[in-house]
């Protein structure tokens, strides 16, 4: 063999060696990160309180903040489009942590979910319901004939306590008025302002967000009741996750106020923090739900 063939030789099998070393290297970070996958993965749904772009830059730091601070499992935020597709998941266990309201925190119960906690400031769970300042509405009774708009049939502040509220009030929300049950907070609050209904119940946080962000539509809108409160929306875990897992969750969710992180993250849904709770902590809302179905309507078929 001739030297310049034996040099062709040398290069091709440099050549070769080279594009095996190059398959190496790139094939171990793919077995890293398939390990990662295989981490248990825990799905956290929090029940309607905005729309899901809104709902996952709110509660999306948080689940981030559980996933960092517990590596060896995964959380994953699910949001749903309104209170139905929710409730459909809720139902059927779909999530392993959740945060429902307190209606379907109670309601949870039936479907394999325990209660572990709550969000703080129950004084701020109450409904309220806005006009617009031009409506000519100054008692309840000018609702009569006219369309009243809400998230949806379960949603207990936004909804239950407004239609509550009104019953006491002197009217017959099944027949004195139509009700429009428009899928979200801010539908609801949209309805009036543009003058779809003559009034729009909600509840605080939402209210405050739509202050925040559109202060020129807001001016033109004026809270003109609001309810009793109720306690706070929920947190359940579904009875099959592990319980290490849950106490886990749990003190970090209690101690977030204590930091500056946490605090920050808090102060975006606002609330000053959460807290422990029980099925017990909850009979107040039991009762609730008793007098308002056999006083107002049927919550459930």
């Amino acid at each position: 063999m001739s030297n310049y063939a034996r040099l062709l030789t040398w290069m091709l099998v440099v050549l070769l060696a080279a594009c095996d070393q190059g398959k190496e290297t790139v094939y171990q970070p793919e077995f890293a990160a398939k390990g990662e996958d295989d981490r248990k993965e825990y799905v956290v749904g929090i029940h309607p309180l905005h729309n899901p772009q809104r709902l996952l830059e709110v509660y999306g730091p948080i689940v981030e903040y559980l996933d960092a601070q517990i590596p060896e499992a995964r959380f994953r935020l699910e949001a749903s489009r309104n209170y139905e597709e929710f409730d459909r998941k809720l139902d059927a266990g779909h999530f392993d942590f959740a945060m429902p309201n307190p209606y379907q925190t109670v309601r949870a119960l039936r479907h394999g979910y325990r209660i572990f906690g709550k969000m703080a400031d129950d004084e701020n769970f109450r409904g309220i319901i806005l006009v617009r300042r031009d409506s000519g509405i100054h008692e309840v009774a000018d609702l009569k004939g006219r369309k009243v708009s809400y998230p949806a049939k379960t949603a207990l502040a936004a909804t239950m306590l407004p239609q509550y509220f009104l019953h006491t009030h002197g009217l017959d929300v099944n027949r004195d008025i139509e009700n429009v049950y428009v899928g979200s907070q801010e539908s609801s609050i949209m309805n009036v302002y543009l003058g779809h209904v003559a009034a729009a119940a909600t509840w605080p946080v939402p209210w405050t967000t739509f202050q925040q962000e559109h202060p020129d539509m807001a001016g033109q809108l004026e809270v003109k009741w609001q309810t009793e409160p109720l306690q706070n929306n929920g947190w359940v875990v579904r009875a099959d996750v592990p319980d290490g897992v849950a106490q886990r969750v749990a003190v970090l969710l209690f101690s977030m106020h204590q930091s500056a992180q946490g605090r920050q993250m808090l102060q975006r849904i606002p609330v000053s923090r959460f807290e422990p709770a029980t099925e017990e902590t909850y009979q107040p809302v039991r009762q609730f739900l008793d007098v308002f179905s056999k006083t107002v309507r049927p919550i459930e078929p």
